[in-house]
């Protein structure tokens, strides 16, 4: 059972799921996003007190917890007992222009998995310019993005665009925009400091 489910799948499994979850949201008048969770645990934690931002009937939206804890479980049984043995496989493309970022990927799962580029990803990095620009700053602009926007990639890309709303339409625009820039002129430039 365990190599039947640790081989790999077809895409449509995936996009089968999401369309499922999908129509269960919409069917019990939910909407799907991780950064509104992160709204509820301040508002679980007092930050109502402070900020009115935070004050609202988080418990509405109580289930987002479990969706968190379990992505959270869900992620750590992909990697430890699920997960390949091998690195994340890469294109010769992709490797090439990231060795010509000096990015190394991975040649086996003790160098490490491949989704995080550890040679720009560390804490000894984090005291750099450039590692504290793509790890501080980015992630204060992805935050402050995220709420700016109304909703994270998730939360625009798939509840928003199934129900066809013009905003999460402009967003996911936005966010692919963003992507571009930033993997084309920004990382390059940051990298470089």
């Amino acid at each position: 059972m365990l190599e039947f489910i640790s081989q790999p799948w077809h895409w449509s499994i995936s996009g089968l799921m999401i369309a499922l979850v999908m129509f269960l949201l919409i069917y019990f008048g939910q909407r799907f996003g991780v950064s509104s969770s992160f709204r509820a645990i301040c508002a679980v934690g007092g930050a109502g007190k402070f900020i009115d931002y935070f004050k609202y009937d988080w418990k509405s939206h109580d289930w987002l917890f479990l969706f968190v804890i379990g992505a959270v479980i869900g992620g750590y049984l992909g990697i430890s007992v699920f997960g390949s043995p091998d690195p994340v496989q890469l294109s010769a493309a992709t490797v090439q222009d990231l060795g010509a970022l000096d990015i190394q990927v991975p040649q086996t799962k003790a160098e490490g998995l491949g989704f995080i580029p550890h040679d720009i990803m560390n804490f000894q990095n984090l005291g750099t310019l450039s590692g504290f620009i793509l790890m501080v700053v980015g992630g204060f602009f992805i935050g402050f993005g995220t709420r700016y926007a109304g909703g994270c990639t998730s939360g625009h890309a798939i509840t928003g665009l199934s129900n066809l709303q013009l905003p999460s339409l402009v967003a996911v625009i936005g966010f692919f925009i963003g992507g571009l820039l930033t993997t084309f002129v920004l990382l390059p430039l940051i990298l470089s400091l």
